[in-house]
């Protein structure tokens, strides 16, 4: 039975993915700055454990990754979307905002990701998916729930941590790669009203705005045997939005 933590499991595409992954018979480490709520159809599985941690802190991490290896054995992959959201245009944004903004989705999922592997090497390898964004495509500028500077930035970043932790870890037999989802149904998307939703949706082929069952099953594709010949690549969830609708 493979075993996996997903960070940012609260809510959101997160919490979409340890539903997918419980379903799919995997032991689930749960994680969240605020200890995840189980759902009522998973709070009494015993392959699901709800662990609180910040990843911007490497011995949160670690401890986090050493709990769940100790409760189910083994570690066979991460799903990083533990991240914050920064909607602050360019002539108002401080650099504290900025600084913060690296350090949780930046600077967090390096952390994240280098404890979940630490514990991978020793049982022969597994699978990292991270999560960049599509905000890189449109250059978004802020605003109204749109990412802004800072938070393009940081999902920028996460394509090169992305590309360089794939060859560093292709010894130990881990694959690295992201998702990068395009406007999805999620807190970030929280304050958009009907018209922005529905102008959002418009932009894609499917017409219509992303749903975080529809990334998870991309990202928990990734982490699978099933994905065993894809590495360090950024796999666009967007519903065709990149097509410049």
């Amino acid at each position: 039975m493979k075993t996996y933590v997903v960070t940012g499991a609260a809510s959101g595409i997160g919490a979409a993915c340890v539903a997918a992954l419980l379903d799919g018979g995997c032991n689930v480490g749960a994680l969240d700055v605020a200890r995840a709520a189980a759902p009522a159809d998973h709070s009494a599985d015993a392959r699901r454990m709800d662990l609180s941690c910040d990843v911007r802190d490497p011995a949160a991490c670690a401890g986090a990754v050493a709990a769940v290896v100790d409760r189910f054995g083994r570690l066979d992959g991460l799903i990083h979307m533990a991240a914050v959201h920064s909607t602050t245009p360019w002539d108002e944004l401080t650099p504290e905002e900025f600084t913060r903004t690296l350090e949780v989705n930046v600077t967090g999922s390096f952390v994240m990701a280098q404890a979940a592997a630490r514990a991978m090497r020793m049982t022969g390898g597994g699978a990292i998916v991270l999560a960049s964004s599509g905000s890189i495509q449109v250059s978004g500028v802020g605003g109204h729930g749109r990412g802004g500077p800072a938070y393009v930035s940081s999902k920028a970043a996460i394509i090169g941590l992305t590309r360089a932790l794939a060859r560093s870890l292709a010894p130990h037999r881990i694959r690295v790669n992201a998702v990068s989802p395009g406007a999805t149904r999620t807190a970030m998307t929280a304050d958009y009203d009907e018209v922005a939703l529905r102008k959002v949706g418009e932009r894609t082929l499917t017409g219509k705005i992303g749903e975080p069952h529809e990334i998870a099953a991309v990202a928990c594709f990734l982490v699978s045997d099933a994905a065993s010949y894809v590495n360090g690549e950024i796999v666009a969830a967007n519903g065709g939005g990149s097509m410049g609708l």
